[in-house]
C-alpha cells in the first residue's frame, strides 16, 4: 500500500520473520513495520490536543465491557489464551490503554514519540512496539513465543514473566511483547532512529489504515524523514 506517499529512499534495514510456533497459534497474523528518522521532544502540544480529543470521544462512546469485542484486541487476547497466558493478568497494551481512559484516567505523558505510539495503539486497538532502532542488535528480528525463565525487563515493570507471550527478539534477546517493551531498546529523549511494529493478530483488515495514520502523525509531530514501511507474516 503506497497511498501514504512514502518515498522509498532505501530498503528497510530489518528482516522480520514469524516463527512457525507463533504461526500455529496466530495463523491470521500480519505485522507492519515502520522505520523513520525522527526528532523527539519532551512534549508536543499539538499531539496532546489530538490525544485529549480522542480520550473525550472514547469516554463518551465506549464502556469497559465493550473493549474486549474490538477485533484487534479480541484477536490478541485469543492468542494469549492459546499460549496459556491470562490476558486479564498480562493485558495487551491496546486494551490496557483503553481501559485506563474509560475509567477516567488520562494517558500518561512520556515524550512525543512514546505518546504518539500510545495514541495509535489507543486509536486502533493494536498492541504495538516503539523502539530506539540504534539499540537493536543486528538486522534480523524474529517474532516467537516467550520461554520459561527468559530474561525480559519490561519498561517500568521490572522483570516480566514473558513465558507464553508473543515476543520479538534481536540477536541479544527479547525487545517487545504486546504487554510491554524491553528497557534495553526503549525510546529515549534523544532517539533519532525509530522502529515501530504493529501487531495484526486480527489479520490484514485495518492494518494499512493504521500504518497511514502512524506515518501522518510522525510527519506532523516528529519531523519524520526517510520513512519506510513493510508488511510481514
Amino acid at each position: 500500500n503506497d497511498s501514504c506517499n512514502v518515498k522509498r529512499i532505501r530498503r528497510m534495514k530489518y528482516k522480520i520473520t514469524v516463527s512457525e510456533e507463533l504461526k500455529t497459534v496466530a495463523p491470521n497474523f500480519v505485522g507492519a513495520a515502520i522505520s523513520a528518522q525522527v526528532v523527539n521532544s519532551k512534549y508536543s502540544e499539538t499531539l496532546w490536543s489530538v490525544i485529549q480529543e480522542f480520550e473525550e470521544y472514547l469516554k463518551a462512546n465506549q464502556t469497559v465491557q465493550e473493549i474486549k469485542d474490538i477485533p484487534t484486541i479480541h484477536a490478541t487476547r485469543e492468542v494469549y489464551k492459546k499460549c496459556r497466558k491470562d490476558p486479564n493478568r498480562y493485558r495487551p497494551a491496546g486494551e490496557a490503554l483503553r481501559r485506563r481512559i474509560i475509567r477516567g484516567l488520562s494517558l500518561y505523558q512520556i515524550d512525543t514519540l512514546v505518546d504518539l505510539v500510545n495514541l495509535v495503539s489507543l486509536y486502533t486497538g493494536y498492541s504495538m512496539g516503539g523502539f530506539d532502532a540504534d539499540q537493536i542488535v543486528g538486522d534480523k528480528l524474529v517474532l516467537g513465543i516467550g520461554e520459561s525463565e527468559e530474561k525480559f525487563e519490561g519498561i517500568g515493570k521490572g522483570l516480566l514473566n514473558i513465558e507464553g507471550l508473543p515476543v520479538y527478539r534481536d540477536e541479544v534477546g527479547g525487545i517487545g511483547t504486546p504487554t510491554s517493551d524491553e528497557e534495553r531498546t526503549k525510546i529515549v529523549n534523544n532517539t533519532s532512529n525509530l522502529l515501530i511494529l504493529i501487531n495484526g493478530y486480527s489479520g490484514e483488515e485495518g492494518l494499512a489504515e493504521a500504518v497511514e495514520y502512524t506515518i501522518n502523525l510522525l510527519e506532523k509531530h516528529a519531523e519524520a524523514k526517510d520513512i519506510q514501511f513493510k508488511y510481514y507474516r
